[in-house]
């Protein structure tokens, strides 16, 4: 299980953010030919302030590393925190102050 990296920029009260989520993110097909259990992002939510600010529901068909993108209305100083969940409850958290 890997990290993520979190770029995140205001400008004019919006922040736009990316995310990229490092995950094998096996799909069943995948796993079954390596003799592996499929795994993958299930999840992903960004909370600022505890307000959700971006939420997503994901299946096996994205890519391995993922790469989110994302804007929502924000202010540079304020932290960004990620949150995934994948297939076998696994979960990655990680911030990033907006800049």
């Amino acid at each position: 299980m890997g990290n993520m990296k979190i770029k995140a920029k205001e400008k004019d009260g919006v922040v736009k953010a990316k995310v990229k989520a490092k995950h094998e993110m096996l799909t069943y097909n995948a796993a079954k030919k390596k003799g592996k259990e499929a795994n993958f992002i299930t999840h992903m939510m960004g909370k600022v302030n505890d307000k959700i600010v971006f939420e997503v529901s994901s299946s096996q068909f994205l890519s391995k590393d993922p790469l989110f993108k994302f804007q929502f209305k924000g202010k540079a100083g304020d932290k960004l925190v990620m949150t995934w969940v994948d297939l076998k409850g696994n979960t990655k958290t990680e911030d990033k102050k907006i800049k």
